[in-house]
Protein backbone atom coordinates (compact mmCIF):
# COMPACT_ATOMS: atom_id res chain seq x y z
CA UNK A 1 0.00 0.00 0.00
CA UNK A 2 2.93 2.27 0.99
CA UNK A 3 4.77 1.84 -2.37
CA UNK A 4 1.17 2.69 -3.93
CA UNK A 5 0.98 5.91 -2.35
CA UNK A 6 4.23 6.97 -3.13
CA UNK A 7 3.69 5.90 -7.11
CA UNK A 8 0.57 7.64 -7.02
CA UNK A 9 2.10 11.10 -5.43
CA UNK A 10 5.13 10.52 -7.76
CA UNK A 11 2.55 10.36 -10.62
CA UNK A 12 0.86 13.63 -9.99
CA UNK A 13 4.03 15.51 -8.81
CA UNK A 14 4.84 14.78 -12.47
CA UNK A 15 1.57 15.82 -13.77
CA UNK A 16 1.94 19.12 -11.81
CA UNK A 17 5.00 19.84 -13.33
CA UNK A 18 4.08 18.74 -17.31
CA UNK A 19 0.97 21.56 -16.63
CA UNK A 20 3.30 24.13 -14.70
CA UNK A 21 5.82 24.20 -17.83
CA UNK A 22 2.88 23.99 -20.32
CA UNK A 23 1.04 26.65 -18.92
CA UNK A 24 4.50 28.91 -18.59
CA UNK A 25 5.35 27.99 -22.50
CA UNK A 26 2.15 29.27 -23.38
CA UNK A 27 2.02 32.35 -21.43
CA UNK A 28 5.03 32.94 -22.94
CA UNK A 29 4.30 31.99 -26.68
CA UNK A 30 1.34 34.72 -26.03
CA UNK A 31 3.56 37.52 -24.69
CA UNK A 32 6.07 37.09 -27.70
CA UNK A 33 2.93 37.03 -29.84
CA UNK A 34 1.64 40.28 -28.93
CA UNK A 35 5.23 42.32 -28.60
CA UNK A 36 5.76 40.93 -32.47
CA UNK A 37 5.76 44.06 -35.12
CA UNK A 38 3.11 43.72 -36.97
CA UNK A 39 2.80 42.04 -40.49
CA UNK A 40 4.07 44.26 -43.43
CA UNK A 41 1.56 44.73 -45.67
CA UNK A 42 1.83 42.57 -48.95
CA UNK A 43 -1.94 42.72 -50.39
CA UNK A 44 -2.47 43.82 -54.30
CA UNK A 45 -4.90 44.77 -56.63
CA UNK A 46 -5.73 43.03 -59.27
CA UNK A 47 -3.56 45.32 -61.61
CA UNK A 48 -0.73 44.04 -59.46
CA UNK A 49 -0.74 47.70 -57.04
CA UNK A 50 -0.62 48.00 -53.62
CA UNK A 51 -3.73 47.82 -51.83
CA UNK A 52 -4.69 50.29 -50.14
CA UNK A 53 -8.68 50.26 -50.17
CA UNK A 54 -11.34 50.53 -47.38
CA UNK A 55 -12.20 52.93 -45.11
CA UNK A 56 -10.04 55.23 -43.09
CA UNK A 57 -9.77 57.02 -39.77
CA UNK A 58 -7.35 60.23 -40.15
CA UNK A 59 -8.49 61.22 -36.22
CA UNK A 60 -5.48 61.83 -34.19
CA UNK A 61 -4.20 62.90 -30.59
CA UNK A 62 -1.07 64.68 -31.88
CA UNK A 63 -1.42 68.38 -32.60
CA UNK A 64 -0.16 70.25 -36.01
CA UNK A 65 2.25 72.17 -34.05
CA UNK A 66 5.10 71.50 -31.46
CA UNK A 67 4.74 72.43 -27.93
CA UNK A 68 7.39 75.45 -27.90
CA UNK A 69 8.17 74.07 -24.85
CA UNK A 70 9.15 70.95 -26.03
CA UNK A 71 12.23 72.46 -28.16
CA UNK A 72 13.26 70.18 -30.61
CA UNK A 73 12.10 66.82 -28.71
CA UNK A 74 10.06 65.12 -31.88
CA UNK A 75 9.19 61.96 -30.52
CA UNK A 76 7.61 60.95 -26.64
CA UNK A 77 8.82 58.07 -24.95
CA UNK A 78 6.61 54.63 -25.04
CA UNK A 79 6.36 55.30 -21.00
CA UNK A 80 5.77 59.36 -21.69
CA UNK A 81 2.88 57.72 -24.06
CA UNK A 82 1.63 55.11 -21.39
CA UNK A 83 1.55 57.83 -18.84
CA UNK A 84 -0.57 60.26 -21.02
CA UNK A 85 2.27 63.16 -21.33
CA UNK A 86 1.62 65.17 -23.93
CA UNK A 87 3.26 68.48 -23.64
CA UNK A 88 6.59 69.85 -21.92
CA UNK A 89 6.49 72.21 -19.12
CA UNK A 90 4.27 74.78 -18.85
CA UNK A 91 1.16 74.29 -21.60
CA UNK A 92 2.26 76.67 -25.13
CA UNK A 93 0.05 79.95 -25.31
CA UNK A 94 -1.06 78.96 -28.59
CA UNK A 95 -0.02 78.98 -31.65
CA UNK A 96 -1.13 78.53 -35.71
CA UNK A 97 -2.41 75.10 -34.82
CA UNK A 98 -5.05 73.45 -37.07
CA UNK A 99 -8.28 75.28 -36.69
CA UNK A 100 -10.36 73.62 -34.02
CA UNK A 101 -7.05 72.06 -32.67
CA UNK A 102 -5.40 74.28 -30.52
CA UNK A 103 -3.81 73.57 -26.87
CA UNK A 104 -6.02 73.19 -24.35
CA UNK A 105 -5.59 74.10 -20.55
CA UNK A 106 -3.00 70.61 -20.11
CA UNK A 107 -1.17 71.45 -23.57
CA UNK A 108 -1.77 69.19 -26.92
CA UNK A 109 -4.75 69.10 -28.94
CA UNK A 110 -8.80 69.94 -27.79
CA UNK A 111 -11.20 68.54 -29.14
CA UNK A 112 -13.77 69.67 -31.00
CA UNK A 113 -16.40 69.65 -28.52
CA UNK A 114 -14.03 72.21 -25.80
CA UNK A 115 -13.13 75.40 -26.54
CA UNK A 116 -9.30 76.95 -25.74
CA UNK A 117 -10.31 77.90 -22.31
CA UNK A 118 -11.31 74.26 -21.31
CA UNK A 119 -15.60 75.09 -21.35
CA UNK A 120 -17.45 72.95 -23.49
CA UNK A 121 -18.75 74.47 -26.83
CA UNK A 122 -22.94 73.85 -27.10
CA UNK A 123 -22.04 73.46 -31.06
CA UNK A 124 -19.93 70.76 -30.85
CA UNK A 125 -20.77 68.70 -27.89
CA UNK A 126 -19.08 65.84 -29.29
CA UNK A 127 -19.83 63.50 -26.31
CA UNK A 128 -23.49 63.68 -26.56
CA UNK A 129 -23.47 62.06 -30.21
CA UNK A 130 -20.81 59.31 -29.22
CA UNK A 131 -18.32 61.63 -31.61
CA UNK A 132 -15.31 61.13 -29.13
CA UNK A 133 -15.46 57.16 -29.83
CA UNK A 134 -13.33 57.26 -32.67
CA UNK A 135 -10.44 55.47 -33.97
CA UNK A 136 -7.14 56.69 -33.74
CA UNK A 137 -3.63 55.65 -35.05
CA UNK A 138 -1.21 55.22 -32.61
CA UNK A 139 1.64 58.01 -32.99
CA UNK A 140 4.39 58.58 -30.55
CA UNK A 141 5.16 62.09 -32.19
CA UNK A 142 5.26 65.14 -30.39
CA UNK A 143 3.82 67.13 -33.61
CA UNK A 144 2.74 65.87 -37.04
CA UNK A 145 4.63 68.23 -38.51
CA UNK A 146 8.02 66.39 -39.43
CA UNK A 147 10.71 69.15 -39.36
CA UNK A 148 13.01 69.08 -36.17
CA UNK A 149 11.13 72.24 -34.77
CA UNK A 150 7.80 70.83 -35.66
CA UNK A 151 6.27 73.93 -36.27
CA UNK A 152 4.66 75.95 -39.09
CA UNK A 153 7.56 78.21 -41.47
CA UNK A 154 7.29 82.01 -41.01
CA UNK A 155 5.17 83.74 -43.61
CA UNK A 156 6.51 85.69 -46.16
CA UNK A 157 5.52 88.97 -47.17
CA UNK A 158 3.33 87.85 -49.26
CA UNK A 159 1.86 85.13 -46.71
CA UNK A 160 1.22 87.90 -44.01
CA UNK A 161 -0.67 90.67 -46.86
CA UNK A 162 -2.67 87.62 -47.90
CA UNK A 163 -3.43 86.29 -44.00
CA UNK A 164 -4.47 89.73 -43.30
CA UNK A 165 -6.58 90.13 -46.51
CA UNK A 166 -8.72 87.25 -45.74
CA UNK A 167 -8.92 87.95 -41.93
CA UNK A 168 -10.54 91.17 -43.11
CA UNK A 169 -13.13 89.11 -45.26
CA UNK A 170 -13.91 87.00 -42.44
CA UNK A 171 -15.48 90.17 -41.01
CA UNK A 172 -17.94 90.54 -42.92
CA UNK A 173 -21.79 89.81 -41.53
CA UNK A 174 -23.37 91.51 -44.35
CA UNK A 175 -25.36 88.17 -45.57
CA UNK A 176 -24.24 84.14 -45.87
CA UNK A 177 -23.12 85.01 -48.82
CA UNK A 178 -20.63 87.01 -47.15
CA UNK A 179 -19.14 84.60 -44.74
CA UNK A 180 -16.77 81.99 -45.12
CA UNK A 181 -17.21 78.63 -47.34
CA UNK A 182 -16.76 76.62 -43.96
CA UNK A 183 -20.26 77.74 -42.45
CA UNK A 184 -21.93 78.37 -45.85
CA UNK A 185 -21.81 74.15 -46.10
CA UNK A 186 -19.90 74.40 -49.56
CA UNK A 187 -16.28 73.35 -49.07
CA UNK A 188 -13.69 72.09 -46.06
CA UNK A 189 -11.03 73.19 -45.18
CA UNK A 190 -10.06 69.73 -43.67
CA UNK A 191 -10.95 67.79 -46.72
CA UNK A 192 -8.41 69.13 -48.61
CA UNK A 193 -5.99 68.66 -50.46
CA UNK A 194 -3.56 68.43 -48.20
CA UNK A 195 -6.46 65.93 -46.44
CA UNK A 196 -6.74 66.67 -42.38
CA UNK A 197 -8.65 65.70 -39.65
CA UNK A 198 -11.51 67.99 -39.03
CA UNK A 199 -12.13 66.56 -35.44
CA UNK A 200 -15.04 64.57 -36.40
CA UNK A 201 -16.79 62.91 -39.28
CA UNK A 202 -12.65 61.82 -40.03
CA UNK A 203 -13.63 58.58 -42.21
CA UNK A 204 -11.98 58.30 -45.63
CA UNK A 205 -12.67 55.82 -47.95
CA UNK A 206 -10.36 54.92 -50.94
CA UNK A 207 -11.26 52.55 -53.92
CA UNK A 208 -8.82 51.40 -56.40
CA UNK A 209 -9.34 50.87 -59.89
CA UNK A 210 -6.92 50.22 -63.12
CA UNK A 211 -6.26 53.43 -63.74
CA UNK A 212 -7.29 55.20 -60.70
CA UNK A 213 -7.89 55.64 -57.20
CA UNK A 214 -10.55 57.42 -55.76
CA UNK A 215 -10.59 59.21 -52.61
CA UNK A 216 -14.08 60.32 -50.78
CA UNK A 217 -13.97 62.07 -47.32
CA UNK A 218 -16.81 61.75 -45.02
CA UNK A 219 -16.55 65.56 -44.08
CA UNK A 220 -18.47 66.97 -47.46
CA UNK A 221 -18.28 63.80 -49.26
CA UNK A 222 -16.32 65.56 -52.48
CA UNK A 223 -15.08 62.67 -54.42
CA UNK A 224 -11.60 63.19 -55.42
CA UNK A 225 -10.51 60.60 -58.40
CA UNK A 226 -6.87 60.80 -59.32
CA UNK A 227 -5.81 59.30 -62.47
CA UNK A 228 -2.48 57.27 -62.81
CA UNK A 229 -1.86 57.25 -66.26
CA UNK A 230 0.73 59.96 -67.16
CA UNK A 231 -0.94 63.02 -68.81
CA UNK A 232 -0.29 66.77 -69.53
CA UNK A 233 -1.12 69.26 -67.07
CA UNK A 234 -3.79 71.61 -67.37
CA UNK A 235 -3.05 75.16 -68.36
CA UNK A 236 -2.01 77.24 -65.84
CA UNK A 237 -4.61 79.50 -66.68
CA UNK A 238 -7.10 76.52 -65.26
CA UNK A 239 -7.78 76.58 -61.41
CA UNK A 240 -9.73 74.15 -59.25
CA UNK A 241 -11.25 74.30 -56.00
CA UNK A 242 -8.87 70.65 -55.36
CA UNK A 243 -6.45 71.66 -57.77
CA UNK A 244 -5.09 68.97 -60.50
CA UNK A 245 -3.56 65.58 -59.21
CA UNK A 246 -1.61 63.56 -60.77
CA UNK A 247 -0.80 60.28 -59.45
CA UNK A 248 2.17 57.60 -59.38
CA UNK A 249 3.75 54.40 -58.33
CA UNK A 250 7.38 54.89 -56.24
CA UNK A 251 7.58 51.07 -55.01
CA UNK A 252 4.87 50.48 -52.38
CA UNK A 253 4.15 53.98 -51.96
CA UNK A 254 1.64 55.72 -53.89
CA UNK A 255 2.60 59.50 -54.54
CA UNK A 256 0.20 62.30 -55.72
CA UNK A 257 0.99 65.52 -56.94
CA UNK A 258 -1.09 68.61 -57.02
CA UNK A 259 -1.08 71.98 -58.93
CA UNK A 260 -3.96 74.59 -60.09
CA UNK A 261 -5.51 75.85 -56.96
CA UNK A 262 -7.86 78.10 -57.64
CA UNK A 263 -7.02 79.63 -53.72
CA UNK A 264 -10.80 79.94 -52.80
CA UNK A 265 -10.35 77.41 -49.74
CA UNK A 266 -7.07 78.60 -48.24
CA UNK A 267 -4.88 75.97 -46.48
CA UNK A 268 -4.43 77.02 -42.96
CA UNK A 269 -6.51 80.08 -43.49
CA UNK A 270 -3.82 81.07 -45.80
CA UNK A 271 -2.29 79.11 -48.17
CA UNK A 272 -2.56 80.48 -52.42
CA UNK A 273 -3.24 79.28 -55.49
CA UNK A 274 0.70 79.07 -56.16
CA UNK A 275 1.04 75.85 -53.79
CA UNK A 276 2.24 72.64 -55.00
CA UNK A 277 0.97 69.63 -53.19
CA UNK A 278 3.01 66.16 -52.81
CA UNK A 279 1.01 63.59 -50.82
CA UNK A 280 2.58 59.88 -50.05
CA UNK A 281 -0.05 56.89 -49.38
CA UNK A 282 1.56 53.82 -47.31
CA UNK A 283 -0.14 50.80 -46.37
CA UNK A 284 1.84 49.76 -43.32
CA UNK A 285 0.15 46.76 -42.10
CA UNK A 286 -3.31 45.36 -41.72
CA UNK A 287 -4.57 48.06 -39.97
CA UNK A 288 -2.68 51.01 -40.89
CA UNK A 289 -2.00 53.70 -43.23
CA UNK A 290 0.75 56.14 -43.48
CA UNK A 291 -0.46 59.53 -44.85
CA UNK A 292 2.36 62.30 -45.53
CA UNK A 293 2.27 65.56 -47.57
CA UNK A 294 4.33 68.70 -48.52
CA UNK A 295 3.23 71.89 -49.34
CA UNK A 296 5.32 73.60 -51.19
CA UNK A 297 3.79 77.57 -50.94
CA UNK A 298 5.21 81.11 -51.25
CA UNK A 299 2.88 82.40 -48.11
CA UNK A 300 5.72 80.02 -46.42
CA UNK A 301 10.07 80.55 -45.82
CA UNK A 302 9.74 77.24 -46.90
CA UNK A 303 8.34 73.68 -47.50
CA UNK A 304 6.93 72.16 -44.91
CA UNK A 305 6.01 68.14 -44.05
CA UNK A 306 3.27 66.72 -41.77
CA UNK A 307 3.01 62.91 -41.32
CA UNK A 308 -0.51 61.07 -39.86
CA UNK A 309 -1.11 57.55 -39.72
CA UNK A 310 -3.81 56.44 -40.58
CA UNK A 311 -6.24 53.62 -38.13
CA UNK A 312 -8.08 50.48 -40.19
CA UNK A 313 -11.71 51.81 -39.73
CA UNK A 314 -15.25 50.68 -40.07
CA UNK A 315 -17.85 51.09 -43.22
CA UNK A 316 -19.94 52.37 -44.17
CA UNK A 317 -19.83 56.15 -44.02
CA UNK A 318 -23.47 58.23 -43.64
CA UNK A 319 -24.22 61.41 -45.58
CA UNK A 320 -22.79 64.60 -43.92
CA UNK A 321 -26.28 66.97 -44.21
CA UNK A 322 -24.34 69.90 -43.18
CA UNK A 323 -27.21 72.08 -44.26
CA UNK A 324 -29.90 70.29 -42.08
CA UNK A 325 -30.19 72.17 -39.21
CA UNK A 326 -27.38 74.40 -39.83
CA UNK A 327 -28.58 76.85 -37.10
CA UNK A 328 -24.92 78.62 -37.00
CA UNK A 329 -25.46 80.59 -39.74
CA UNK A 330 -29.04 81.98 -38.81
CA UNK A 331 -27.47 82.38 -34.94
CA UNK A 332 -23.98 84.39 -36.38
CA UNK A 333 -26.41 86.53 -38.85
CA UNK A 334 -29.33 87.40 -36.05
CA UNK A 335 -26.78 88.25 -33.32
CA UNK A 336 -25.07 90.37 -35.37
CA UNK A 337 -28.22 92.18 -36.66
CA UNK A 338 -29.27 92.22 -32.58
CA UNK A 339 -25.90 93.64 -31.58
CA UNK A 340 -26.12 96.90 -34.30
CA UNK A 341 -29.70 97.43 -33.59
CA UNK A 342 -28.50 97.55 -30.09
CA UNK A 343 -25.75 99.89 -30.76
CA UNK A 344 -28.16 102.00 -32.91
CA UNK A 345 -30.55 102.62 -30.09
CA UNK A 346 -27.61 103.65 -27.81
CA UNK A 347 -27.03 106.40 -30.26
CA UNK A 348 -30.38 107.43 -30.47
CA UNK A 349 -30.33 108.18 -27.15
Amino acid sequence: MIHRNRALIALMVVTAVALLITINAGAQTEQALSKAPAKAWSKKTPDGQPDLQGFWSSQTNTPLERDPNCGTKEFWTDDEVAKGVRSCGAPAAGGRGQRGAGPGPGGGQRGRGQRSNGEVDPHYDTAQFGLNLRTTAANNRTSLITSSEGRIPPLTPFGEQRQAELAQQRTNFDSAENRPLTERCIVWNAQGPPMMSPGYNSNVQIVQSEGYVMILPEMMQDSRIIPLKPRGRLSENVSLWGGDSQGHWEGDTLVVETTNFNGRNPFQRVGSAKMKLTERFKRMDETTLLYEFTVDDPVWTKPWTVQVPWAKSQGPMFEYACHEGNYGMYDILSGVRATEKAEAAKKAR
